[in-house]
């Protein structure tokens, strides 16, 4: 079995690269982070449905969930396929773990968001053990969404051996770190982007110029041209464990 996991889809150029390579790339599971895949912020349910369409299992989701309020109905009504990180405050619409079944197997992905530079959130490591109490597939996947490397490294290796893939997501830059941690997880720290590098991660380099020079806010603006896939494909053996590990850092 192949399970591919592609980084933050930014805007138009993200989807329509990361649905070129899912489309030429076959995998049995694919989740993808489409956090700022409308507009390079958030994500709308027709954004989400097109990603569905062509081919992506799950996706998962951050910090910018909230940024267009027609996604919070959606998230209830969409069966599990759009997650939003499991380590929000109960209330909040939608959930981060789901099960689904592929190439006849119990997959479950589970969302969480980092606390470190990150906007308030509850501790994921306690939320992980809690989501992990409740489920009993054979492939367990997570999207761990966070800032600092230290808490994705630390996190991972809390995990090892109790999820079958770790991929960190939200810096938009692909770590070269990929590898199978002793317990047998398949692990990286961050995935990196899908979209545009002509600009600064998948945004135009002059708005990025401007509020570095400024520090004032302004609007940043989704770069177009070179278009990658940056993310993690890994094969599973028949005992359902990472045999084999390849990162994606590609044209498409």
């Amino acid at each position: 079995m192949k399970v591919l996991l592609l980084g933050d889809v930014v805007g138009s150029p993200g989807r329509r690269c990361a649905v070129r390579y899912i489309r030429e790339n076959p995998h049995d599971i694919v989740v993808v982070n489409g956090e700022n895949a409308s507009g390079g912020i958030g994500i709308t349910p027709g954004v989400a449905g097109q990603l569905l369409d062509a081919g992506v299992s799950v996706i998962t989701t951050g910090n910018h969930v909230w940024a267009h309020r027609e996604v919070f109905p959606y998230l209830d009504s969409c069966g599990g396929r759009l997650l939003r990180p499991g380590n929000f405050p109960p209330g909040n619409p939608g959930s981060g773990m789901t099960t689904i079944r592929a190439a006849g197997e119990s997959v479950t992905v589970i969302n969480l968001q980092g606390r470190v530079f990150m906007p308030d959130c509850d501790c994921p490591f306690r939320a992980a053990d809690r989501m992990l109490q409740s489920q009993s597939a054979g492939i367990v996947i997570v999207d761990f969404h966070a800032e600092a490397t230290s808490e994705k490294i630390a996190l991972g290796r809390y995990l090892d051996g109790r999820v079958t893939v770790f991929a960190g997501t939200h810096t938009h830059v692909q770590t070269s770190d990929a590898c199978i941690l002793p317990g047998g997880t398949a692990y990286v720290t961050d995935l990196g982007m899908c979209g545009s590098s002509a600009g600064v991660i998948g945004v135009e380099y002059d708005d990025v110029l401007e509020r570095f020079l400024t520090c004032r806010p302004s609007r940043l603006s989704v770069c177009e041209g070179d278009e990658h896939v940056s993310g993690l494909s890994v094969t599973l053996g028949p005992d359902l464990k990472p045999a084999s590990l390849e990162t994606v850092h590609a044209r498409a």
